[in-house]
């Protein structure tokens, strides 16, 4: 596991932009050029357009950021930020002015050039009162101008030590200024791959763009055709069968069934993907506080991470914050397993019954987890009805995000499109804030220490386990040697740093 670096943040982007570029320099063998990467990925869906703002799925992430549009920002293999579409960045002292340098003689799919135009109106897509799922991360920009051609400014109302991390986030890719509306339904980005047919919940076959920016240093397929599949039954049958060389997010249950087999891979990486159930809603304070706290003292943790994880995962402490990030705080020993306790909450304020809105993908996908989870409620004499509404509590599956303001504002800051038990706390306003604008690395952890608590104790997340990223490639790909973590198959960017064997 690669955790988050900060190295060379706060000054310049240069420096971090040649850094282990896709893992090359630690690849096993030199890439080769040419063929057809052949994958099948979970989460399309028949209403997917190229509009970011309503995205939310490995298949859509992965064929949008991953391959036909660029971010200004990426989070490399090996955890550390570098430019994408911007070439470098510098910070005022007090981390509240950014300026980014654009990088000249990038082309979209149209032949349009990409200059500072293109970023304010992508970025305008986001702010204001925007319905986009970033909408909560952008709130601090107070002004967004450009300096000129190939250079914008971000002035922020409050320091933030992180921002360019937010800009690798695969919402924020850039449209071309003038076409936003046809770039959406047609695809035009400045990916390394160019959109030959798009079937919305069935896939996408794409082509390696001529002349790119990215040169021979990524992109190395000829072409893509990638599949999507919500059944993780099918995803595993078609590698096995041959249809597809990668597959995506392997069912636990199946991993076994990828390492007997000759000519196959199991890729088993740890992250800050994580389950979680969002406990609250429409409950009183009062009934809602008890029924959470009732849900972590019931928690047999350990016994979810082996059983419905089979060993693939570790034990979550009840925030999003993970391992892979550099201030994650370990706090497991202050979770305590208190049946007893459990059930004296639950009598307190009469709450024999929970509603837990699931999806029916979340069902068919994380039923192993559903029902340890139900299981281990009706011990305590919770009574758990899983339905599909979201009113009282919902579970969901979350690939975390790579630094620690970024994932408390989007699953637990008021406003955040995850934050589905619409939890508030002024305490966790006033830390995000302080850690945010703290330069002092020590002092930075204090305070992410503090906010891990504090939301370990009275947050409206149960955080039972963070689960590996697993997935599988035949013989016939080479991945390299170091792969990212931070979303499925290589931060959702296989399609570019991966190759033909």
């Amino acid at each position: 596991m690669s955790r988050i670096s900060r190295r060379s943040l706060l000054t310049t982007g240069a420096a971090a932009g040649v850094l282990a570029a896709s893992g090359l320099g630690l690849a096993a063998a030199k890439p080769k050029n040419g063929g057809t990467l052949r994958a099948v990925l979970p989460g399309g869906r028949s209403s997917d357009t190229w509009d970011t703002r309503s995205h939310d799925s490995l298949f859509m992430m992965a064929a949008c950021h991953g391959a036909i549009f660029d971010c200004l920002t990426e989070v490399g293999p090996d955890g550390a930020l570098r430019g994408e579409l911007a070439e470098s960045w510098t910070a005022s002292a007090d981390a509240r002015i950014w300026t980014f340098d654009l990088r000249e003689g990038v082309q979209f799919h149209n032949g349009k050039a990409f200059v500072a135009q293109d970023v304010i109106e992508s970025f305008a897509l986001h702010m204001g009162q925007s319905l986009s799922p970033v909408e909560p991360l952008l709130r601090d920009v107070s002004e967004l101008k450009a300096l000129g051609p190939h250079q914008v400014q971000f002035t922020l109302n409050a320091p933030n030590a992180d921002f360019p991390y937010l800009l690798s986030d695969y919402h924020l890719v850039i449209y071309p200024a003038g076409y936003v509306e046809l770039a959406m339904q047609n695809g035009i980005g400045t990916g390394l791959y160019k959109v030959e047919e798009f079937l919305p919940g069935q896939g996408l076959r794409a082509r390696r763009a001529q002349n790119h920016y990215k040169g021979t240093k990524a992109g190395f397929f000829e072409a893509l055709h990638l599949l999507g599949d919500t059944d993780p039954s099918a995803r595993l049958n078609a590698l096995l069968e041959g249809s597809v060389d990668v597959a995506a997010q392997i069912a636990p249950a199946h991993a076994h069934q990828i390492t007997a087999q000759s000519g196959m891979s199991l890729q088993n990486l740890s992250g800050n993907q994580h389950y979680s159930f969002a406990v609250g809603g429409n409950l009183d304070p009062q009934r809602a506080a008890a029924v959470r706290r009732a849900v972590k003292y019931a928690l047999d943790r350990p016994a979810i991470v082996q059983h419905s994880l089979l060993g693939f995962g570790q034990i979550g402490a009840d925030t999003p914050i993970g391992p892979a990030n550099p201030y994650f705080s370990d706090v497991q020993a202050s979770l305590v397993h208190d049946p007893e306790q459990a059930r004296s909450l639950l009598q307190s304020v009469g709450a024999d019954r929970l509603s837990v809105g699931v999806s029916p993908q979340s069902m068919r996908d994380f039923a192993p987890v559903l029902g340890s989870f139900v299981a281990q409620m009706a011990h305590v004499g919770l009574q758990v009805d899983v339905t599909n509404s979201y009113s009282k509590a919902s579970l969901h599956f979350s690939a975390g995000r790579a630094t620690e303001d970024w994932a408390m504002s989007t699953y637990l800051a008021p406003g955040g499109r995850w934050n589905y038990a619409g939890w508030q706390d002024s305490r966790v306003g006033r830390l995000l804030f302080d850690a945010r604008s703290e330069m002092d690395a020590q002092k930075r952890q204090g305070l992410y220490g503090e906010l891990q608590h504090l939301v370990q104790q009275d947050g409206s997340l149960v955080v039972p386990a963070f689960a590996n990223h697993l997935q599988a490639t035949s013989k016939a790909i080479t991945p390299p040697r170091t792969i990212g973590a931070q979303y499925a198959l290589d931060n959702a960017r296989f399609a570019e740093r991966w190759w033909q064997a």
